[in-house]
């Protein structure tokens, strides 16, 4: 196979503004997709508290739905205290947040979470 200059030059400048097109479908939208208004949720954990993705999350069932919880980043939710095997799957919890603006998207971008007596505030700043 030969070299080509061209297709080098066309193949490099798609590996370079290949990545600023993709970024920014892929930033950190906060809380851009959420209610303004501040909700709760008790429900029943199903998932536990997760902290291998960019944020911390788990799944809770209320009222026979189950709700994708989302909390801070892992090292905030860390801070907060929380850490996974914390609030055993089949426990009660209730959730404050901010609920998806999608009517049928049964997520909740998460301020706090309270187990029994204790309460993880992962975005104090919020309430």
């Amino acid at each position: 196979m030969r070299f080509h200059p061209a297709l080098f030059a066309v193949t490099a400048s798609f590996a370079l503004v290949t990545p600023a097109l993709v970024s920014p479908a892929a930033a950190h939208h906060g809380w851009s997709g959420q209610e303004e208004n501040v909700s709760s949720l008790t429900g029943t954990v199903v998932e536990g508290v997760d902290m291998a993705g960019p944020h911390t999350t788990m799944k809770i069932k209320v009222n026979n739905q189950v709700w994708a919880i989302t909390l801070a980043p892992p090292a905030r939710a860390a801070r907060a205290g929380l850490k996974e095997g914390l609030i055993p799957v089949g426990d009660t919890v209730t959730v404050r947040g901010n609920r998806s603006l999608e009517p049928n998207r049964y997520e909740m971008k998460t301020i706090y979470v309270r187990h029994g007596s204790a309460e993880y505030h992962v975005y104090p700043d919020r309430e």
